[in-house]
Formats: structure tokens, sequence, C-alpha cells
């Protein structure tokens, strides 16, 4: 019988640097605001009704959190409407974004990306984390493949262990 070799981890012993993508996802909790609950008969928004629902609305509920406005039903909403929302829920919300949770990861994880800094990865072999627990905009996975192209040695997809190969430098090129 042969003698037993050490197990080796190759992916540890690796130069390839993870970057997770979720590091860039917004932290603050997402409030809602649905303007389709001031419409009058689900179809039009009353000047005074609202100004006067918007008066008496909690709006400390919303403290250090981002509050998405939106509306749900078909009716034309008028942009004074977003624009009084903004208004009292400004000094509140740490955030206020008009659409979806959806497009807000987008526009957030756009503007994160925006501060990161690709030459710092010059010559690096760089994965990109495919799982995780949030959802992360393709739009994201786009961009951060945009900024590496140019500094990383490779960039793949996945995880260490089971890669999906997107650059490689000299090839293609």
């Amino acid at each position: 019988m042969s003698e037993d070799k050490p197990l080796v981890n190759r992916v540890a012993n690796s130069a390839l640097i993870t970057i997770n993508l979720e590091e860039f996802f917004p932290k603050e909790e997402i409030a809602h605001f649905d303007l389709k609950d001031y419409l009058f008969m689900g179809l039009i928004l009353k000047e005074k009704d609202f100004r006067e629902a918007l008066a008496a609305h909690d709006w400390a509920q919303y403290q250090g959190k981002v509050l998405l406005v939106y509306c749900t039903a078909d009716a034309i909403i008028p942009m004074w409407a977003y624009m009084l929302v903004a208004s009292y829920a400004t000094p509140f919300a740490a955030d206020v974004f008009q659409g979806a949770a959806e497009a807000y990861y987008q526009a957030a994880m756009s503007k994160a990306l925006a501060a990161f800094d690709p030459s710092a990865y010059d010559e690096k072999r760089i994965v990109i984390k495919g799982c995780g627990d949030k959802p992360v905009p393709p739009s994201a996975y786009l961009e951060i493949t945009r900024l590496l192209r140019a500094h990383a040695k490779s960039i793949m997809f996945g995880e260490p262990c089971s890669t999906v190969p997107i650059y490689k430098k000299g090839q293609g090129e």
C-alpha cells in the first residue's frame, strides 16, 4: 500500500480573489408607500384629500428606512404627488425612491459600484460569487464585469471550487 498523501486544499491555496456582490447590497430596511391607498374611487388623486392624508400620516415609522413610493393601481399619478411624499418622508427616511424593490436594488447597486475601485484588482484572478441570500440584480454582475475587465487577469463566476470562466486576459481581445 502506498503512503497516503495529505489532502491539499488547492482552492484555499490559489490566488483567487472572491468578490461577493451582496457586500454592495443596500443595508437599510425597505418600507413601502403605495399611492393606490390614496386614490378616490381607485382612479384619481384629489389634491386636497391627498394633502390632508399626508399631513395625518405617521412618517416617523420610516425612520432610517428606504421608502419605496409607487402605485399598484392602473391610474395616472401626477408628478406633484411623488414630490409631496418625498417632502414629508425626507426628514425621516434614509432614502426615498420612486419605484418597486427591484428597481431600487438596481439603482442602489449601480450607485455602490460607482464607488468601486477596479484598479485594486490589477492582474488578479477574480471570482464573482454567484449564490447568495439577497436578490442581487443581473445589472450588478454586468457592471462589475465591465469595471474589472480592463484590470483583472481573469474573471470567473460562481464559487472558487466550481466556476464558469467569463474573461481571460489575452483571449478574445
